[in-house]
């Protein structure tokens, strides 16, 4: 077998961590899992515990009781202690970013992969991993806090980048830029002045500090009147599936890719 691509990862994981992530899938792309014929997610690079795994094979199975869920590990280790939790439609493997799969993932869920990349890395494994989707499939990539408290993901189709979500219990930031160190690899050093990305968070910050007295009837209530100014200047996704009322509830917004991709 040759040698997996990539390097491994701190391995860092725990129960739910992945849970905003998982519930934005099945809002989103549901209707992709549920469509396809013999569909097949990845969970690449799920770190030291088979615990997330499990967690988005469970979830995606309330969608497509059909779905096959793969956990694909760099470290020979981690392969070993999670392979005794394999059962019918899930299973680890032994590999990295040339997905050692047999057939083309309608999901690949990649998260706290890419931080320990450069961004012109990150970039070529965006492309890397986009060209083996199945047609309809989407590359989940992204970075949360330890707790999953803050998130920050890309979805990305065989054609590129297509959406940014920000998502965060609100007890979790101070104001919304904080959660700029959750930004995927091909961001976060843009978030400086004169990019669409910094923009994008400073317009939030003010935002948030006009939507101040929807506070006292709690934070969610601030969330939602902050993110409803600002959808007067950015194309935040208003409608579902991405967006809307129910989605901006939960601390979460989505937004096309373009409007904060790199100048």
């Amino acid at each position: 077998m040759a040698r997996p691509v990539g390097s491994i990862t701190r391995g860092t994981t725990g129960h739910n961590r992945l849970r905003r992530a998982d519930r934005w899938i099945a809002a989103a792309h549901g209707r992709v899992l549920r469509g396809a014929a013999r569909p097949l997610a990845v969970d690449l690079g799920y770190g030291a515990s088979h615990t997330t795994t499990l967690e988005l094979f469970t979830r995606l199975r309330r969608i497509s009781a059909d779905i096959e869920v793969v956990g694909i590990e760099i470290d020979p280790a981690r392969v070993a202690l999670a392979k005794p939790y394999e059962r019918p439609g899930l299973s680890f493997a032994l590999g990295g970013f040339e997905l050692p799969v047999s057939r083309p993932p309608v999901l690949i869920r990649a998260f706290n992969v890419l931080r320990q990349y450069g961004e012109a890395d990150a970039w070529r494994y965006w492309e890397a991993l986009r060209g083996k989707l199945a047609p309809g499939g989407v590359l989940v990539e992204g970075t949360c806090s330890e707790t999953g408290h803050r998130a920050i993901w890309a979805g990305v189709d065989r054609t590129g980048p297509r959406t940014l979500t920000l998502s965060a219990r609100f007890d979790a930031f101070d104001r919304p830029s904080d959660l700029a160190d959750r930004l995927p690899k091909t961001l976060i050093h843009r978030n400086v002045p004169g990019e669409r990305i910094h923009a994008f968070l400073s317009d939030f910050d003010r935002a948030w500090a006009r939507a101040a007295p929807y506070g006292a009837h709690g934070r969610r209530q601030r969330w939602l009147a902050a993110v409803d100014v600002l959808a007067g200047t950015w194309p935040i996704h208003r409608t579902p599936p991405l967006g809307g009322t129910a989605r901006w509830r939960l601390g979460e917004l989505t937004l096309p890719w373009e409007a904060v991709a790199p100048l």
